[in-house]
């Protein structure tokens, strides 16, 4: 499995950046995606989630309202677009998939199995 995230960089607060995660290797049609965060020093943290079809979103608190997430499943790919950026922003974005069901599951890093390497996000205040 791979799965390949860019699209990280360095913003000054209040700016915009569009992440995508292009994955191989699994069915990504039946898949959840999900995006996971992590700071030097900080464990890793659940950003957001898109079920198989994309017709369920969850969002972070932290990032409801300026995050948003898709997929284009004809591409194997997954979007994270972040509006209104934050310095608190700043942080290794990771992509994980994995076939889950429960949506109470999708926040939990341990039940996503397929994990990237992730693009560093940073913001300057």
């Amino acid at each position: 499995v791979q799965l390949q995230a860019s699209g990280g960089g360095s913003v000054q607060a209040g700016g915009s950046l569009r992440l995508s995660c292009d994955a191989a290797g699994r069915d990504f049609n039946i898949d959840s995606m999900g995006w996971f965060r992590q700071a030097p020093g900080n464990e890793r943290e659940f950003v957001t989630a898109i079920s198989w079809s994309g017709d369920s979103t969850y969002y972070a608190d932290s990032v409801k309202g300026r995050f948003t997430i898709s997929r284009d499943n004809a591409k194997n790919t997954v979007y994270l677009q972040m509006n209104s950026l934050k310095p608190e922003d700043t942080a290794l974005y990771i992509c994980a998939e994995d076939n889950i069901f429960l949506s109470t599951s999708y926040s939990v890093p341990s039940y996503w199995n397929y994990w990237g390497k992730g693009t560093l996000v940073t913001v300057s205040s």
